[in-house]
């Protein structure tokens, strides 16, 4: 990559799709590093649960944003753009292409197209009132607050709509006030998957990431100070994992609405990323190589 004209190279798609290993790959074509993008790898000792690649699967490639955040703290879209933001003019200055990748939307927003996100102190008097509702009465009241908001967050996952309803409260809206874009020409790649294909890849991941230890890694995770609650709230596998070592569901429960959950989020993603007409929708990883090819001469 000319040094003079550095260029970003943008990797999304549903969870399970191969975001990280096509990352990996265009990163070892094209002299690369990548950055995650992703709201729950962000934190340290998230690694199962969130599905976070692997010393392994990076095969000797640099990847940033992992394991800069503690769990037991507030990280928000505005803290990921920050430090984002520094990392890929890093990148950028040691003449590297950055690649970021990941399935969640807004932080790839709020990094890449500089969305200002005012940052609403946090109202403890508004929270406690909110943590006695279900989450079905968390996602109606912002349904009816802010329904832009409402179709892209995921409805299962208390933590964000309580955060969404704090910033309501005190700006009257989830705002996208004002956009401040990275200065560098972006090449957006989306993996395509046929949504059979997709299922069955959620089903493989998460059968072996429950092999793997994560049971036992989210355990220690709340030995490690972090209450049931609190693991709840950053949804999906943390959620359902909670509940089964609380003993509030069994393990067919477990399976059965944990991979209903990870294949509905799955399907937001894709409602988020498809509007976005600067995606080039590939199904192979060569047609993502051709396009970087093309894009980086």
């Amino acid at each position: 990559m000319n040094e003079l004209t550095p260029k970003l190279i943008v990797v999304v798609g549903p969870t399970a799709s191969g975001k990280s290993s096509l990352a990996v790959l265009l990163a070892k074509k094209f002299n690369g590093e990548v950055v995650s993008a992703d709201s729950r790898q962000v934190y340290r000792g998230f690694n199962l649960g969130s599905g976070k690649v692997t010393k392994k699967e990076m095969d000797g490639i640099t990847h940033h944003m992992l394991d800069v955040a503690d769990p037991k703290r507030t990280f928000t879209a505005s803290h990921y753009a920050r430090l984002g933001g520094k990392v890929i003019k890093d990148i950028v200055r040691r003449g590297k292409t950055p690649i970021v990748c990941g399935g969640t939307g807004f932080y790839i927003r709020a990094l890449v197209d500089g969305l200002v996100i005012p940052d609403a102190k946090p109202n403890a008097k508004l929270r406690k009132e909110l943590e006695k509702k279900t989450n079905d009465e968390l996602f109606k009241i912002l349904k009816e607050k802010d329904p832009g908001r409402a179709s892209t967050i995921d409805s299962k996952n208390p933590r964000r709509l309580i955060r969404a309803l704090e910033i309501i409260d005190a700006l009257g809206r989830v705002p996208e006030i004002k956009k401040n874009p990275l200065p560098y020409p972006t090449l957006f790649i989306g993996i395509s998957k046929k949504q059979e294909l997709l299922k069955n890849l959620v089903i493989k991941r998460l059968e072996k990431r429950i092999q793997l230890g994560m049971l036992a890694e989210i355990k220690k995770l709340h030995a490690g100070g972090l209450s049931w609650k609190k693991l709840e709230s950053f949804g999906l596998e943390y959620r359902y994992t909670a509940l089964l070592l609380q003993n509030k569901i069994n393990k067919e429960t477990f399976i059965h609405e944990l991979t209903k959950q990870i294949l509905d989020y799955s399907k937001r993603q894709i409602t988020w990323f498809k509007p976005d007409i600067r995606i080039h929708w590939v199904t192979k990883s060569a047609e993502a190589e051709k396009l970087a090819r093309v894009f980086l001469k």
